[in-house]
C-alpha cells in the first residue's frame, strides 16, 4: 500500500477542477490502457493524491476505481463531487458523506408494483469516525468573502441510480422517496466506486456538495451558481479528509517502529581483547539496546505553541509566510495544540506528527524551525 497516497475520483470536468486546484507540483501518470490520472500533493502538506476523471455512471466510475486502486495501491479512494438533495435536511452548499450507499435500481417487477432490492455497502468505520471528528472540529472550509454562511458536514445514506433525477412528482422520485427515505442525496456513480472498493479490499468514502434539489431545477441559473460552490466544499472537505488519513498511516509507522526492538549483530573481530557492549540484553550474537531515560524539562507546551502562533503571524505580516502556507500552518499547530491538551500517548505521537508538518511548512525560516525544534521534543514527552 502507498501510505502518502490517496485517490480521488471524479464524474464531471467541474468537479475535477475543483480538486486539481488543491494541489501542486502535478504530474500526468497515464495508465497502460490509456486512462490518465494526475498525480500532486496537497498544498502545504506531504499527502499525494492520484486524480482521475470517471464520466457519469456506475458502471464507468466502478472500471475506473478498481483501475486506479490497482495502479496505485491508495490508503482510501474518494468519489467527489455534487448531488441533488432529497430533503430540506441538507441545504445548498452544504456537504454529505456517506455512511451507506444504495445501489437503488435494483429490484424485482410483480403484479403489484416494483419491489426494492437494494444493493447496500456501508462506509468504513474508520473513514466514518474520522469524517465526524473533522466536521466537529469544522475548520476544513474554504475562507472565501461573500460566500454566505459555513457549509455544514451531514452524515447518511446515498442513492445512486442509472438515470438523473431531475423530479419530485415523477413516479420513479416517488418511489425512492418511498423505498429509500434516510436517503440524503442521490446521484450516479458512488454505488460503482463503492463495489470496486470492497472486492479490492480498498476503503471508500463518498463526499458530495449539494448543488440541488432533483426537483426541475437542473440546468437553471441557481444550478448553475451552485455547482462550482458545492464542488469546491466538496473538495475541500475531501482533501483534508485525504491529509489525514495519510497523517494516520504515518501515526501507524511511527507506532509500529517505536515497539519494535532495535537488534543487531556482534562480531568480536579484536583477537585476545575484550568488548564492552552496554545494551539491555544480549541473547547469543543478539545485542538488544535500550533507549535512555527521556529527556524532560519545564516546557508548558501549549503556552509555547501559543507563543510560536504569535511568531507566525508576525512572520506572515511581513511577508515571509504566504497566505496558503499560513493558513496551513495554523492549521497543523492547532491540531498539535488539541492533541497537546489530551495528554495520553496516542495523543502526543498526534502532537508531534503535526508539529513535524509544521516543521516542513516553515523549512525556509531558520527562526521558526529553530523555535520548533524543543517543541517537538516537549510533544514527544507528554507520553
Amino acid at each position: 500500500m502507498s501510505k502518502d497516497l490517496v485517490v480521488i475520483l471524479t464524474a464531471l470536468n467541474l468537479e475535477y477542477e475543483a480538486v486539481r486546484r488543491k494541489l501542486t507540483g502535478r504530474t500526468v501518470h497515464r495508465h497502460e490502457r490509456g486512462t490518465r490520472f494526475e498525480v500532486g500533493t496537497v498544498q502545504g502538506t506531504s499527502c499525494r493524491v492520484a486524480l482521475g476523471l470517471t464520466n457519469k455512471g456506475n458502471h464507468s466510475a466502478a472500471v475506473i476505481a478498481e483501475r486506479a486502486i490497482q495502479e496505485f495501491s491508495p490508503v482510501a479512494v474518494l468519489f467527489v463531487g455534487v448531488a441533488g438533495a432529497l430533503w430540506d435536511s441538507a441545504r445548498l452548499g452544504d456537504v454529505v458523506m456517506a455512511t451507506h450507499v444504495y445501489a437503488y435500481h435494483g429490484g424485482t417487477s410483480e403484479d403489484d408494483g416494483l419491489k426494492a432490492r437494494p444493493r447496500v455497502w456501508e462506509a468504513p468505520h474508520a473513514i466514518s469516525q474520522l469524517g465526524a471528528y473533522l466536521a466537529r472540529v469544522n475548520d476544513w472550509a474554504e475562507d472565501t468573502p461573500g460566500r454566505g454562511r459555513v457549509p455544514q458536514v451531514r452524515f447518511g445514506a446515498i442513492a445512486a441510480g442509472e438515470v438523473v433525477q431531475n423530479s419530485t412528482i415523477s413516479a420513479e422520485a416517488r418511489w425512492i422517496r418511498q423505498h429509500y427515505n434516510d436517503a440524503l442525496a442521490i446521484e450516479m456513480e458512488a454505488a460503482g466506486v463503492a463495489q470496486a472498493g470492497h472486492l479490492n479490499g480498498a476503503p471508500v468514502a463518498i463526499i458530495r456538495g449539494i448543488s440541488d434539489r432533483a426537483d426541475g431545477t437542473k440546468g437553471s441559473a441557481t444550478d448553475r451558481n451552485w455547482q462550482p460552490r458545492a464542488a469546491a466544499n466538496a473538495a475541500a472537505f475531501a482533501t483534508r479528509l485525504a491529509v489525514e488519513l495519510v497523517g494516520e498511516q504515518e501515526q501507524i509507522a511511527m507506532s509500529q517502529s517505536d515497539r519494535t526492538p532495535v537488534k543487531g549483530q556482534v562480531t568480536n573481530t579484536a583477537h585476545h581483547s575484550t568488548v564492552g557492549i552496554m545494551a539491555g540484553s544480549v541473547e547469543n550474537s543478539s545485542v538488544s539496546f535500550n533507549a535512555g531515560p527521556k529527556a524532560t524539562g519545564p516546557v508548558d507546551l501549549l503556552a509555547e505553541l501559543d507563543g510560536f502562533r504569535e511568531h507566525l503571524k508576525q512572520h506572515h505580516a511581513e511577508g515571509a509566510l504566504d497566505e496558503d502556507t499560513y493558513r496551513e500552518a495554523l492549521a497543523e499547530l492547532g491540531f498539535a495544540r488539541r492533541a497537546a491538551r489530551e495528554e495520553t500517548a496516542e495523543s502526543a505521537k498526534r502532537a508531534t506528527l503535526a508539529l513535524k508538518r509544521l516543521r516542513g511548512l516553515v523549512a525556509e525560516l531558520p527562526e521558526l524551525m529553530a523555535m520548533l525544534a524543543p517543541l517537538v521534543v516537549a510533544a514527544g514527552d507528554l507520553s
